[in-house]
């Protein structure tokens, strides 16, 4: 475990080191929650139906999800990816760890040092500017914090999936796209999940993608009270478990596939 928590902290201090890149990512951000919020104020102007959320809470959801935007899973790690299509990939075989563990520990850093270098100063100027909500208490503040650690792991299970099918192409991005869209869709980024139509809710229900965003998001509006948050942490739990079985299970056939330069 000492190796793997070495490559943890290596990858995390390496990518945090890229501060213009995050200050320009958080003024993109910034300004695609500006723009999401004036279409969903503008749609709930015009509505005069009862809706699942009220426009606060749709506000709030809009900026947690600009805020932890980088933790979905938008793409592989390119190192990887690079050694992958070189061929160098054999060297990583030579060393003494497990490689699904390696390259699940690289997701993992690479996940969540861009999102500590933009969540931050993101939500304080959401919550003072743009009027996102507190959490509706410290315990909903905790198990949001502890669902976001859960989604965390299961992005990184997905992106350490999607890394493994880059042994059967040749450059991976038509597979990478359609889970993008995938998720953008399921997760609650693209529309809150609650504002789907009422025949839809029992499979986002099934589906891994809340977990990423929905089940915090709902945690720290109150929507699901944190006494009645274990069904949901399993829920979680479960799919990465799922996806990491998955995943080494492909990684195991590749192995035995691979071919590098020829022999």
């Amino acid at each position: 475990m000492k190796a793997y928590a070495a490559i943890l902290s290596a990858r995390f201090r390496t990518l945090l080191q890229y501060r213009a890149a995050a200050l320009a990512g958080l003024a993109c951000q910034v300004f695609f929650g500006l723009v999401r919020v004036a279409i969903y104020g503008a749609f709930y102007a015009l509505s005069s139906g009862p809706q699942p959320m009220c426009f606060a809470e749709v506000v709030t959801y809009i900026w947690l999800g600009q805020g932890l935007l980088r933790m979905i899973p938008m793409s592989v790690d390119g190192e990887v990816r690079a050694m992958i299509q070189s061929g160098s990939v054999a060297y990583e075989l030579t060393r003494p760890l497990d490689l699904y563990g390696l390259w699940f520990t690289r997701s993992v850093a690479g996940l969540s040092a861009p999102v500590l270098l933009r969540c931050l100063p993101l939500f304080l100027f959401a919550g003072i500017f743009m009027g996102m909500q507190p959490p509706s208490s410290w315990e909903a503040a905790l198990a949001c914090a502890a669902a976001t650690c859960c989604g965390l792991l299961l992005s990184a299970a997905m992106v350490t999936l999607l890394t493994i099918t880059l042994l059967w192409t040749v450059a991976g991005d038509g597979i990478t796209r359609l889970a993008l869209i995938t998720v953008w869709t399921f997760s609650g980024i693209v529309m809150p999940l609650p504002l789907f139509p009422e025949w839809l809710q029992p499979v986002l229900k099934i589906l891994p993608f809340r977990g990423l965003m929905d089940t915090p998001f709902r945690l720290y509006l109150g929507h699901i009270p944190p006494g009645e948050a274990l069904p949901f942490f399993l829920h979680q739990l479960a799919w990465t478990l799922a996806l990491v079985a998955l995943g080494r299970w492909l990684l195991s056939r590749g192995m035995r596939r691979l071919v590098v330069q020829g022999g």
